[in-house]
């Protein structure tokens, strides 16, 4: 009786190959989850860089001024002799923007997407809207010179304002930057409502009007809210358009005629000038950054509150 023993030379050709290419994509996987994995930890880690930088500066500049100075006074005049640093007409003059671009883009967008989403042809939606999605496109700077040389001369001339700075001008740009973000977000949302919902309600009886007021638009309610609000966040955040077009003069109003100051702008207007570093004036750009990154997370969070109170489960 022989007994046979298995070599390697007896296992075929096609299962070391096999064999091998497993291995190749193992590595090749692995390789790509840790490059993955690094993208990610840097995304992670530039956020806490900025976060950390923000805070330890601005507890700097709070040993030197007090907070409740910061946020309640009602003058901000860090730059001049007699120094004051109350962030309240800094803070009214975002609001004041920001306010003012949500009124002329809400609607306005909201509009625009139901249109594409619910009357218009295919083929009107594929132009219509990457025409629209090129004002995302176009350098905030190039809004602000379109505000100082076209808006604010047309504001002043109807409404006899001694300067050409304005909130309103201001307000108006940024409401139609902030247009593309509302107009394609709440699209998608509206197109994602179920054809079944569309078809019930006209099984009903109800006309087009009705079926995208009363059944359209409340489905993809919290989607919609959620995209306002992402807009009013990049308003909020937005600096070189509004730094032309309402000025840098803080100023506590609600008068949309007047010039104001946003924190952004009051952040470029101390970068790029002579505040020397160390000193309470140029450590106010953490604290009115901090205020800012405040402001935006918090209506981040809101809005995926929102989104996630209002969502609508379809089967």
């Amino acid at each position: 009786m022989t007994s046979t023993t298995a070599t390697p030379d007896a296992i075929p050709a096609d299962s070391l190959h096999r064999s091998s290419g497993a291995k190749s994509r193992a590595v090749w996987e692995g390789a790509i989850y840790w490059v993955l994995w690094l993208c990610a930890g840097v995304s992670v880690l530039t956020t806490l860089g900025i976060v950390v930088v923000l805070m330890v500066e601005s507890l700097q500049f709070f040993r030197e001024v007090s907070l409740v100075e910061f946020l309640t006074a009602s003058e901000w005049s860090p730059l001049f002799r007699d120094k004051h640093f109350g962030i309240q007409p800094l803070f009214c003059g975002t609001l004041l923007v920001t306010g003012g671009a949500i009124l002329i883009a809400a609607p306005i967008g909201l509009g625009t997407a139901i249109y594409l989403s619910e009357y218009a042809s295919p083929a009107v939606r594929e132009t219509v809207k990457p025409l629209l999605e090129v004002l995302a496109g176009i350098p905030s700077v190039v809004y602000g010179v379109v505000a100082v040389t076209t808006v604010s001369p047309i504001i002043k001339a109807w409404f006899h304002t001694d300067s050409i700075y304005s909130a309103a001008s201001a307000s108006i740009v940024v409401g139609f930057m902030i247009l593309p973000m509302i107009v394609s977000l709440s699209e998608d949302v509206l197109r994602s409502v179920p054809g079944a919902l569309r078809e019930a309600a006209y099984a009903l009886g109800a006309t087009k009007f009705d079926v995208t007021v009363k059944v359209i638009v409340p489905a993809a309610l919290s989607g919609i809210v959620a995209s306002v609000l992402l807009a009013v966040s990049r308003a909020i955040g937005e600096t070189m358009a509004v730094t032309l077009a309402a000025g840098a003069q803080p100023n506590r109003t609600l008068n949309p005629l007047e010039a104001v100051q946003t924190m952004t702008a009051y952040i470029v207007q101390v970068s790029s000038g002579d505040t020397p570093s160390g000193t309470p004036e140029y450590r106010a750009i953490f604290a009115v950054g901090l205020t800012l990154f405040i402001s935006t997370m918090a209506l981040n969070v809101l809005a995926q509150w929102i989104i996630n109170r209002m969502r609508e489960q379809y089967e």
